[in-house]
């Protein structure tokens, strides 16, 4: 592991603190944005449908999702370059993912990945059966309605994750899930490079 001797340490519990509030403050940016855009149309008012409705909160929470993962994005692209610039070049996309799960992943989270599978086609999951994020959460409702309201959690580390492999050349698609708390999975589809 890399240790640099001249690093600021920083209490972990902000980084829960500024992750936990990440979410709520990205959905108050999206409905900001959203009333500007709706107040500079001209004044029309529609009375929408229960069905534009659904596609109103479908947009939305894809905005936030955009958001968030974008927030990861650069995240994980400026924690690449700052603690893989002394290692010599990865050979392969599986020396990447390792890396990612051993080092990276131990440097934001404090912990490696549990688990890491892969077919050796382009595909990686990625499994934390203790995932950080998740440890404290839960609802009141629990199951199902804790798994939906999960799932806005781990965008951020989705992002962390797509902006970490493709810093070090690697173009994928990152999707999170999880079954049951605290376990987090990531599935990584590595994109050919022709």
């Amino acid at each position: 592991m890399y240790t640099d001797p001249h690093a600021i340490y920083l209490n972990l519990s902000c980084l829960d603190f500024l992750l936990i509030e990440l979410i709520p403050m990205s959905e108050r940016v999206v409905e900001v944005i959203g009333e500007r855009t709706t107040s500079s149309n001209n004044g029309m008012q529609s009375i929408l449908s229960e069905k534009d409705a659904r596609i109103g909160e479908e947009e939305r929470r894809g905005a936030v999702f955009k958001h968030v993962e974008g927030l990861g994005y650069r995240v994980g692209q400026g924690l690449v370059e700052r603690f893989s610039q002394d290692r010599p070049r990865f050979a392969n996309v599986l020396d990447v993912m390792k890396f990612i799960c051993k080092d990276l992943w131990h440097l934001i989270f404090r912990k490696q990945i549990d688990n890491l599978k892969t077919n050796h086609r382009g595909v990686y999951v990625l499994t934390d059966n203790s995932f950080r994020l998740l440890m404290r959460m839960s609802t009141e409702a629990g199951g199902l309605d804790t798994i939906t309201r999960v799932q806005p959690y781990l965008w951020f580390p989705c992002g962390v994750l797509r902006g970490a492999l493709a810093n070090l050349g690697v173009q994928a698609t990152v999707i999170a899930e999880t079954t049951a708390l605290p376990v987090a999975v990531f599935h990584v589809q590595t994109l050919r490079q022709d």
